[in-house]
């Protein structure tokens, strides 16, 4: 059913990058979402007005703010697929990241709503009426929504959707917040008891949950989240494959939305080299980054020497050492100069975030260790960096 509705509405559906493709994509989840939620709303409101149940009318009232999300998110993806213009010369693309935190903002109040009209049926209980009707209704219900989970999680998935997915996850949710309004309609009706309320208040807690996780989904990407490690370990391993190319460090990327990423990095090369001939090598990984991860790449040149064997040696022994510091540190720009009393050892220490020690307990240890290297003095001038994405080699 997913793959039929995608190739009716949507012509070249592998294209998902294109920004018009989005847009269509997200027309194509945004109606279907809007559709079959009004029809969950009216059909529990029908429910909810047959039994007396503040849970079935409360779920109600959250189908048809889903409703709502869905139209969010179908102008989210239509504003996403405008184009770059003088304010916004890197697009629109984080519209989409925008929009999915609004359905998140909804159903975290639709969330504290109903657990507030619970609390108030706890306090005020007050009889439910069985009917099979409203059984049947909310039945209907979960299937439908565990329709939408997969529909929306299928599309999220597959053209790395974060507010798709955030929709995806709101209808889970709505599954097991059905599924509780209908325990609790049948223990309600059969035994007598006053549940109604208590259930209230789970489908709240399973609303509030799924809120929060997609508020956190989209809140990452706009925050600056640390790119996937499997994506950087792929560009290391693209640019390194240049022989021209002995290292890279600085390796950023930004994010503007989905198909809308650029990457800087810094390329070491042979200090000795031909500047003209390494440029050109340069200019095609750009063009070899954009053709293989759709990213716009600029690219920083940093000569180093590499045909030194004294420099080689010196530079692997500090680095050794300061991977006894802490395993997960490297060197890079490392240079030597002669001074009149000393050896300076001039170098960049790219340091994890997750690292415990400061800055200037860094410089202290490593410059320690460096001034009892055999064949000194030698004096450690360090510039620490904290890494900006982590390799998944």
């Amino acid at each position: 059913m997913v793959d039929f509705l995608v190739k009716k509405f949507i012509s070249r559906p592998d294209d998902w990058e294109d920004p018009e493709i989005r847009q269509r994509y997200g027309l194509l989840t945004g109606g279907v979402g809007i559709f079959l939620n009004l029809m969950l709303s009216l059909g529990k409101f029908l429910a909810g007005l047959l039994t007396g149940s503040i849970a079935i009318t409360a779920d109600a009232f959250n189908n048809l703010s889903d409703a709502g999300s869905s139209v969010v998110t179908l102008v989210g993806f239509h504003m996403a697929a405008k184009q770059a213009d003088d304010d916004h010369p890197f697009g629109h693309g984080r519209m989409e990241y925008i929009s999915g935190l609004v359905v998140a903002g909804a159903i975290l109040l639709v969330g504290v709503e109903l657990a507030k009209s619970s609390l108030e049926k706890i306090l005020h209980p007050e009889e439910i009426a069985l009917s099979w009707v409203s059984v049947g209704i909310l039945c209907a219900a979960i299937l439908v929504k565990l329709w939408m989970f997969y529909f929306n999680r299928t599309l999220g998935k597959r053209i790395d959707s974060a507010a798709m997915c955030a929709t995806a996850a709101d209808s889970l949710s709505d599954v097991a917040a059905t599924s509780a309004v209908l325990l609790g309609t049948l223990v309600g009706g059969f035994t007598g008891l006053h549940i109604d309320g208590w259930v209230g208040i789970l489908v709240a807690v399973f609303i509030l949950r799924a809120g929060w996780g997609a508020a956190k989904d989209t809140l990452d990407p706009l925050l600056g989240q640390s790119p996937d490690p499997t994506l950087v370990h792929a560009i290391e391993k693209t640019v390194l494959a240049h022989k021209s190319i002995t290292g890279i460090h600085d390796l950023i990327i930004h994010d503007y939305g989905p198909g809308r990423s650029m990457l800087s990095l810094h390329a070491e090369v042979p200090m000795d080299a031909d500047v003209l001939a390494v440029h050109d090598i340069i200019d095609d990984i750009e063009r070899e980054l954009k053709e293989k991860f759709h990213i716009e790449a600029v690219i920083h040149m940093d000569p180093i020497a590499t045909k030194d064997p004294r420099t080689n040696e010196m530079k692997a022994r500090v680095a050794g050492l300061v991977r006894e510091i802490e395993p997960s540190m490297t060197i890079h720009d490392f240079r030597m100069t002669q001074g009149p009393q000393h050896q300076n050892l001039i170098f960049d220490v790219v340091a994890p975030h997750s690292c415990p020690l400061t800055d200037e307990e860094i410089k202290t240890r490593i410059s320690g260790r460096v001034g009892e290297l055999p064949g000194g003095p030698y004096f450690a001038v360090i510039n620490v960096d904290r890494s900006y994405a982590e390799s998944g080699a």
